[in-house]
């Protein structure tokens, strides 16, 4: 609901803010009534020209009463305000904490979704769909590729993808990087062929190792299967990928003990694309890998980072740091919180 509403804001604009401002008077009258309009009105630091507009429209509907002891809620507006409160507070401090991070990232779009998917798989799903709706807004008419990472985020929003992104567009969806050598349901591979199955659009493989030496990356790159995907990968306009914690990545990819402790030494907190970062965002170190470099993102149209989880926070933050300015972040409240507190 909170997502249809930031998308109905972009037709109508000012909705949120109206129903906003309209549900801090309902909320005010309700605690205090009856209320002057006057003291109502330096309560909520508004002019009493402005609240007699908002005021006169809640009289005219029937949500308040006016009398000379001032204003108070009818029936009616005792039972829109009680039922606006859950929907009211979650979307506000929703829409504070996106602020905060699009501030603190230096004006990168955020997207929050309430709850932690360390705790709830059902959170993954809302920042899915959340990514199905950004799409919707972002991808032009038209032809468009879009390369996917792995992973089991990855592989939630996939599913919640749906036909609807192909009216009007052919999307073609390919992996951003090698993926052979993870589990099968979160290869790259898989997840832009399910993306594709879902969404009704088209798909290509690439059958390269999740990392290769440099003796074996020439050779693959001259095999016309493998060069035919690497220049589609290439001629992206968008990419969907997530950010995992350091370690964890790096067990996945079954490196090396010595290589882990390596990364333990140089501070390294995330992992995208093959890229481990510190803190501070600097990349610590680089896996060899088949497709989409990080540095190639500055030239993409669209960009979406998905990830959640109070135990990504810290992954996530350091990340942003490395990320173009066009990147939408979309993420939970867990992550979000954590991000926030430091």
């Amino acid at each position: 609901m909170k997502r249809e509403l930031e998308w109905i804001q972009t037709v109508v604009p000012d909705m949120i803010n109206v129903l906003s401002r309209r549900f801090l008077i309902l909320k005010s009258i309700r605690n205090d009534q009856p209320v002057g309009r006057r003291s109502l009105a330096a309560k909520l630091e508004l002019s009493e020209r402005a609240l007699r507009t908002e005021t006169d429209f809640l009289k005219e509907h029937g949500i308040i009463d006016s009398s000379k002891s001032g204003m108070s809620l009818t029936e009616d507006g005792v039972l829109i305000a009680s039922g606006l409160d859950e929907f009211m507070d979650q979307m506000l401090t929703l829409q504070a904490t996106e602020k905060e991070l699009t501030a603190l990232f230096g004006g990168i779009r955020c997207l929050v979704v309430p709850g932690d998917s360390d705790e709830d798989e059902a959170v993954t799903c809302s920042m899915g769909q959340t990514v199905n709706e950004i799409l919707q807004a972002l991808l032009p008419q038209g032809h468009n590729i879009i390369a996917v990472m792995g992973g089991t985020t990855m592989a939630a929003v996939a599913q919640s993808l749906d036909s609807e992104l192909t009216t009007g567009r052919d999307l073609m969806f390919v992996p951003a990087r090698g993926g052979i050598g993870e589990r099968v349901d979160v290869q790259a591979n898989n997840i832009s062929a399910q993306m594709a199955e879902r969404t009704k659009g088209q798909h290509r493989a690439l059958y390269v190792p999740e990392h290769v030496s440099e003796k074996t990356y020439e050779p693959l790159l001259r095999e016309p299967a493998v060069r035919e995907v690497i220049e589609m990968i290439r001629q992206s306009n968008a990419v969907i990928h997530s950010i995992g914690e350091a370690i964890p990545m790096a067990k996945r990819r079954s490196m090396s003990q010595t290589a882990i402790d390596s990364l333990k030494q140089k501070g390294a907190v995330g992992e995208a694309f093959g890229y481990f970062f510190n803190e501070k965002g600097e990349v610590v170190q680089k896996l060899s890998r088949i497709g989409l470099q990080l540095e190639d993102l500055a030239s993409m149209k669209c960009v979406v980072a998905v990830a959640g989880g109070s135990s990504k926070g810290h992954a996530i933050a350091a990340y942003m740091k490395l990320a173009p300015s066009q990147t939408y972040l979309i993420t939970d409240q867990g992550a979000a919180n954590m991000i926030l507190k430091g």
